[in-house]
């Protein structure tokens, strides 16, 4: 059976999603972190694996569920971080991150198949932001990840690539969108709906940034729509 490992950083208020600051407070956006990290531990707790491993930068709090190992983070930039993470497997391994609480069972069910590693070396989850939100990998080689550029519009690109090149047979997971702007904000809630951030963004979000548009003014009669380009 696959390891599932979830990487993921303690919600505290100025450390996580400050990008959603403003609209949200610093306090809000932890909480909406500390949310997202719930539902998504949630999903994981769920579902079928020889074991559960939250990858943590900070300490464990009354959000972490029963039946996860808590490991700390390695050193260094995230590539690495994410490197280290694999190394805590000698198995299939499937990694996602706290950033997607519209997870699901069904959203990874091609994973975790029963010969999900018959026909595949490699899953790969594209964000829309151009990252990725999961990654697995039949035989953990956390080359594989080292030297990767994070944080960037060509993340996923480069990583899928890698492990193309690599020779694995790779298997593609819905894209789905992190949550880093109050819009991704917005549109997950949307889409995450009956998760605890979709509720939670319900009552944060008429204060902060008005029901319908975070970050923005209603809709008008008349208005065209919005010019499309990089974030």
């Amino acid at each position: 059976m696959t390891t599932l490992l979830v990487v993921a950083k303690e919600p505290v208020p100025g450390r996580v999603k400050t990008r959603l600051c403003p609209p949200f407070s610093p306090a809000q956006a932890a909480l909406l972190a500390e949310a997202a990290l719930a539902d998504t531990l949630a999903v994981v707790a769920g579902l079928p694996a020889e074991r559960r491993v939250l990858v943590l930068d900070g300490t464990a709090r009354d959000w972490l569920p029963a039946g996860f190992d808590v490991v700390p983070q390695g050193a260094g930039p995230l590539d690495e971080r994410l490197a280290a993470a694999f190394s805590l497997s000698a198995g299939p391994a499937l990694l996602v991150g706290m950033d997607t609480p519209q997870l699901s069972a069904a959203l990874l069910a091609p994973a975790l198949a029963p010969r999900a590693w018959h026909e595949h070396d490699a899953w790969f989850g594209p964000a829309a932001d151009g990252g990725f939100w999961a990654l697995g990998l039949a035989v953990p080689d956390p080359e594989l990840l080292r030297g990767v550029p994070m944080s960037t519009p060509e993340t996923g690109a480069v990583q899928r690539r890698r492990l193309v090149d690599a020779g694995l047979r790779v298997g593609d997971l819905p894209t789905l969108r992190d949550v880093d702007t109050a819009a991704d904000a917005r549109l997950v809630a949307r889409d995450a709906a009956g998760s605890r951030f979709a509720a939670l963004y319900a009552r944060l979000a008429p204060a902060s940034t008005g029901p319908d548009r975070a970050g923005g003014r209603r809709p008008r009669p008349g208005d065209g729509p919005s010019p499309a380009g990089p974030r």
